[in-house]
């Protein structure tokens, strides 16, 4: 008997195409299932809840901190009977597949991976700056760009304040006042140095300008594609590397990525988490779903080496940062302290709020959102 699933993804050649042609491979090997794909936007896919989509889709391709809610809330299948021992940790790079975890069970797959990294026009810029000294150097010479529209802005500080190594975001507080202090200094400066339309910019829109004028050669911080670093992508390339240094090491990259889950409500959860496994494996995650535009979460797709040539270095060159990256919460109302902080940060920025009030803001919102009796709940 045939079997048609349905499944929901964001609309960019990683989030689509890569799902769409692995799909299409799949069919090859298992001709009685069959998978549509429906791509949402990627503000959707960061916002939009998942109560609605699980009555509609069997295969959902989520972002990791909807998981501890979805989990509680039993809209997603636990994958852990569905899964080959290889499909563990230490198959997927950095913390990325732990992500997908919640009260002891498996509720996705890291098949994709990301970090905030750093991007460069090898051709204009042959070796990017490696210290924040020398980031805001370059600013000021006018080659910078950087995306800071609210939850950018708001990464990219979670970034800076991380990367010190400090507790971020918990039940006791946003973080140390002086860490919050130092970082947005920096990117209280890098702010004024860059065109003042970065604060409504995206990932993707920098990727676009830097790839599209000579004018601009650097991004400090912002979620790395694969795609702009592709032959015939785009007319130039851009080159990814691990975000500025602190003590010689780039730690404390906010983790982003995407995962693939399956619904609770699906009527072929068995069929459905097959697809998603294989969908996960390495041969697949450096072939056919590399191959259809994706960014692959497993290592033997980062460790590929044909792989990192034809991305110019991608994967090695932006490893260390999602090795050393920072997790969000693993708390079920974390995303509405995100959603909640994140316009806050920009307003700062913009200089409508002074630092010092910001400060309280996320202080607080942190205390009320990640409460200790909540804490608890993982």
């Amino acid at each position: 008997m045939s079997v048609h699933l349905q499944g929901i993804t964001w609309e960019h050649e990683r989030g689509h195409g890569s799902v769409v042609a692995a799909s299409r491979a799949y069919r090859e090997q298992q001709p009685d299932v069959e998978i549509t794909w429906t791509a949402r936007s990627l503000q959707a896919f960061a916002d939009q809840p998942l109560e609605a989509l699980v009555e509609r889709y069997d295969l959902l391709v989520v972002d990791h901190p909807h998981i501890p809610s979805a989990a509680e809330e039993g809209l997603l299948a636990p994958l852990d009977e569905h899964l080959p021992a290889e499909l563990d940790d230490a198959a997927f790079v950095g913390p990325s597949h732990a992500t997908y975890r919640h009260g002891g069970a498996q509720y996705g797959l890291a098949t994709d991976a990301a970090a905030q990294v750093a991007a460069y026009r090898p051709d204009l810029l042959p070796e990017p700056p490696r210290t924040w000294p020398e980031v805001l150097e370059l600013a000021r010479a006018g080659r910078v760009l950087w995306p800071a529209k609210p939850i950018d802005a708001f990464s990219s500080l979670v970034t800076l304040c991380a990367g010190t190594g400090a507790a971020v975001m918990t039940a006791d507080g946003f973080v140390d006042r002086d860490v919050f202090e130092e970082s947005f200094q920096v990117l209280g400066e890098l702010a004024r140095l860059v065109p003042q339309e970065c604060l409504s910019a995206n990932p993707i829109e920098v990727a676009e300008r830097l790839t599209g004028s000579d004018r601009w050669a650097y991004a400090p911080l912002l979620f790395g594609y694969t795609n702009y670093s592709r032959e015939g992508y785009r007319a130039t390339r851009l080159a990814y590397t691990d975000i500025p240094l602190r003590d010689g090491e780039p730690r404390g990259s906010l983790l982003g990525g995407a995962g693939i889950a399956v619904s609770a409500r699906s009527r072929h959860v068995p069929e459905a988490a097959r697809f998603a496994a294989w969908l996960a494996s390495g041969p697949v995650q450096r072939g056919a779903y590399f191959d259809g535009g994706g960014q692959p979460g497993h290592l033997a797709a980062w460790e590929d080496e044909t792989l990192d040539a034809a991305t110019l270095g991608f994967f090695s060159g932006t490893r260390r940062t999602l090795e050393q990256a920072y997790v969000r919460p693993r708390h079920p109302r974390f995303l509405a302290l995100q959603d909640t902080a994140s316009p806050w940060v920009t307003e700062a920025l913009a200089g409508r709020t002074t630092p010092a009030e910001l400060f309280e803001r996320l202080d607080q919102a942190s205390r009320d959102h990640l409460r200790e009796d909540d804490r608890a709940r993982r």
